[in-house]
């Protein structure tokens, strides 16, 4: 029986069964005895994720432009579909010609969230090939992995072959073309790895040895030999305009999370949040022409059944006159039926205005970050937004008629004491009484979130120490108890255990990887997901492999220790990464990129708007 018939005849008994059928409009259907090359692009979570991620979409179509590539996917298969396939004897297989994975050239494993590690390597088990690269012979696929986890690659480095760091249009191409003098010579694999490890953008783990000093740190991390480059610095792409972006994408036959046609204006961010990591790897910004957006719109809105086209960036007010454009947009877009949603958008009169018109489908909830409740803290995290500010537009937004306001904060953020976190409430609390002074009589609903700082690689806070979990515990409750005085309010939280294993792994260097094959021998996987996430598992493997969990989370690092990520060059210099960090112990704050240069270093990359290119 071949695999896709055995497939179909586990659909019965499985939950949504549409995860694993394929044959989706515009899914891109070749000949697979006729191509060079077969690429497995993966996600390591469930189809409703995956097919929401916008990389995997443009990557996907991208490799299939090209004739001598075939590019297909798979996903996680959920636990029930993972038994019946265990069964069989089945392994994981791809949803266009659902052939076994050990049969591709290539494996591509995107990495969006530290939580999804232990996921990458259940499906290399699925595969039925070795988890370890120095295992994998030639004729077996090549593992390759990018995404923004990778910027800290050391946590996987025994598992994945070549990492792309950085944006991934050009150099992925670089790699096929590289792959296929590999597949049709005599070239070895340790030959192809160290030509890998030549093009701009990869990471080859193996080509690297790390030392350590007797408390456990880094003492060195060097490359085997000179051919090897001491440092690898990330790929971007330059010209938006120019670089391939997909306008026929792939349209899900059930709902996925982001059910929405997405569109990315830009890329980057000025801001300069200290806590934010997305904000120093996509630099520098990168704007994609206002003609381009809306020609990209026309076609995906043609092309895509869906009904809402979603204008996706790190900060989507920041693009020059985006009021203008979702205006143009609206003007085709309203007789389709095809709804605009403007995520990231900073709200002023303007912008209010903006949601009212574009959201006619439905009345949007209002999101805010303030992410600290003190204009102390938020000094600090060089979060440049004011109270009033937040006062005037939520005024604004409720005598507009909106009634739902959902408000984002972090807890343990460095330097934070217990009146930012009672200011919080009283951000809440002053919302509330907003509401009732305008007299409005329907309910409003007002959501508080918040989840915990997380020190991040590459971030001016990469050397602070995560709250301990007893800390996490006691500010929440603090939190929460003083939410309660608060009519109509809502209060949620992220799990402490879960913020604090993504904390270690994102931290973490090469012995981690040892734990996280121990974690997945221990049965875990789905660590994202509540009804999964098992910390004492995970604290057993620790346990096993020796290793204290919090020297990677709970411990302030000095600025002259070697980081697992000293390896990857962003662009953004350490040097810049350190002012920030001691202006943040000064509560000094940083202009944005918008206003003048900052010196962060990234200009050296030729690209965006820097000011010091």
């Amino acid at each position: 029986m071949i695999v896709k018939d055995k497939v179909f005849k586990l659909l019965y008994d499985v939950e949504k069964p549409g995860r694993y059928i394929g044959n989706e409009i515009n899914i891109v259907k070749k000949e697979p005895e006729k191509v060079d090359i077969r690429f497995a692009i993966c996600f390591p979570d469930v189809y409703e994720i995956g097919m929401s991620n916008l990389g995997l979409k443009i990557l996907y179509h991208l490799l299939n432009e090209r004739e001598d590539v075939y590019c297909e996917r798979a996903f996680m298969p959920w636990v029930d579909m993972q038994k019946k396939m265990q069964k069989e004897g089945m392994k994981l297989f791809s949803l266009e010609t659902f052939t076994e994975l050990d049969e591709f050239d290539i494996i591509g494993f995107s990495l969006s969230y530290e939580m999804s590690y232990t996921n990458v390597l259940k499906m290399l088990y699925l595969c039925g090939l070795p988890l370890e690269s120095k295992k994998r012979e030639k004729g077996m696929p090549i593992v390759i992995a990018g995404g923004p986890c990778t910027y800290n690659p050391e946590p996987l480095w025994e598992f994945i072959d070549v990492f792309v760091i950085g944006e991934g249009e050009e150099v992925i191409l670089e790699i096929i073309d590289l792959y296929k003098k590999y597949k049709f010579s005599n070239m070895a694999k340790e030959e192809f790895l160290h030509e890998c490890a030549a093009i701009e953008g990869c990471y080859v783990p193996l080509l690297y040895n790390v030392g350590y000093n007797p408390d456990g740190t880094i003492k060195s991390i060097t490359p085997v030999s000179e051919n090897v480059p001491p440092k690898v610095r990330k790929r971007i792409v330059k010209d938006l305009d120019t670089s391939y972006f997909p306008t026929k994408m792939i349209t899900p036959l059930i709902e996925v999370v982001h059910d929405r046609i997405t569109l990315e204006i830009f890329r980057g961010c000025g801001r300069g949040c200290r806590f934010c990591q997305a904000g120093v790897i996509y630099r520098p910004v990168r704007f994609r022409s206002a003609e381009k957006v809306v020609q990209y719109a026309k076609e995906l809105v043609e092309n895509c059944g869906c009904n809402e086209i979603s204008l996706v960036s790190l900060s989507t007010s920041d693009y020059p006159n985006i009021d203008e454009i979702a205006r143009e947009i609206l003007k085709f877009a309203e007789d389709k039926k095809v709804n605009i949603s403007l995520p990231s958008l900073r709200l002023d009169s303007t912008s209010l205005d903006l949601l009212k018109e574009v959201e006619k489908v439905r009345k949007p909830t209002l999101t805010f970050a303030p992410e600290a409740g003190t204009q102390r803290l938020r000094d600090v995290i060089n979060k440049n937004i004011k109270e009033e500010d937040i006062y005037s537009t939520v005024k604004l937004a409720f005598e507009r008629g909106f009634q739902n306001i959902k408000l984002y904060f972090m807890l343990g953020l460095p330097l934070e004491k217990d009146e930012d976190i009672i200011g919080i409430y009283t951000i809440a609390k002053n919302i509330r009484e907003i509401y009732k002074d305008i007299g409005l009589k329907k309910k409003v609903r007002i959501t508080v979130s918040t989840s915990f700082f997380v020190p991040k690689p590459h971030t001016p806070f990469q050397w602070e120490a995560q709250d301990s979990i007893e800390n996490m515990q006691r500010k929440m409750k603090l939190l929460k108890e003083n939410l309660k005085r608060v009519k109509d309010v809502e209060y949620n939280w992220h799990d402490f255990y879960l913020s604090k294993l993504e904390a270690v792994l994102s931290r973490g260097d090469r012995k981690l990887s040892r734990v996280i094959k121990r974690a997945v021998d221990l049965g875990c996987q789905f660590d994202d997901w509540g009804e999964f996430f098992d910390f004492s598992r995970w604290e057993k493997a620790f346990w096993l492999e020796n290793i204290d969990w919090r020297f990677y989370s709970d411990r302030k690092r000095d600025f002259d220790e070697v980081l697992p990520w000293d390896i990857i060059d962003t662009g953004v210099t350490k040097e810049f990464l350190k002012k920030e960090c001691l202006w943040a112990y000064e509560s000094k704050t940083t202009s944005s990129c918008f206003e003048r240069c900052t010196g962060c270093g990234v200009a050296s990359f030729r690209g965006g708007i820097c000011i010091g290119k």
